[in-house]
């Protein structure tokens, strides 16, 4: 059965390490029949949630922004990637104002499966591990939320460097598993 696949590509640098992993995934879940559409997060307008809650009943974001259009694919999917170099342990600041952001529609994003995405300077993994608590927290906040695995790509500081580790593979695998 084919799913919708919003992979949320947080990466501030077009073609870097997480955005190539997403690249991967997207390959491999392609390749067995779904549909695949990766957002860039930094090529789109999205402001920081500011709290004060005009979203409240009525699910409209007082921010006219490109967050109206992000949330809806976020309704819409099936399966949501959740991509993100980590940045002081933690994940970048683009993917962190989506995912706040959705406070206006989130009781709307239902039964996702969840893949994560992290890469880092650091070798070990448990450096990313706030990073995949972030992404954790938002999916224990989904009804119905499965998370379904995580991608690491540790050691990887320079452009490009995930190409020659194990996470490519890892990330196509996963994404045909989809």
């Amino acid at each position: 059965m084919s799913k919708k696949i919003l992979i949320l590509s947080g990466s501030p640098r077009k073609n870097g390490n997480s955005d190539i992993l997403c690249d991967e995934f997207a390959r491999g879940a392609i390749e067995v029949g779904h549909e695949v559409e990766k957002i860039r997060v930094a090529e789109k307008k999205i402001g920081y949630c500011r709290a004060c809650y005009a979203c409240r009943g009525t699910g409209v974001c007082a921010i006219k922004d490109d967050m109206a259009e992000v949330m809806q694919k976020m309704i819409d999917c099936d399966v949501m990637v959740l991509a993100s170099p980590v940045y002081f342990y933690s994940i970048d600041a683009q993917l962190k104002a989506v995912i706040d952001r959705s406070v206006a529609r989130w009781t709307e994003v239902k039964d996702k499966e969840f893949y994560y995405i992290v890469t880092a300077a650091d070798g070990e993994k448990e450096a990313a591990d706030t990073t995949i608590a972030c992404f954790s927290g938002y999916a224990e906040c989904v009804e119905g939320a499965k998370e379904m695995g995580i991608v690491y790509g540790m050691g990887t500081y320079e452009k490009g460097e995930v190409k020659d580790t194990q996470a490519m593979a890892e990330a196509y695998e996963m994404g045909k598993r989809a």
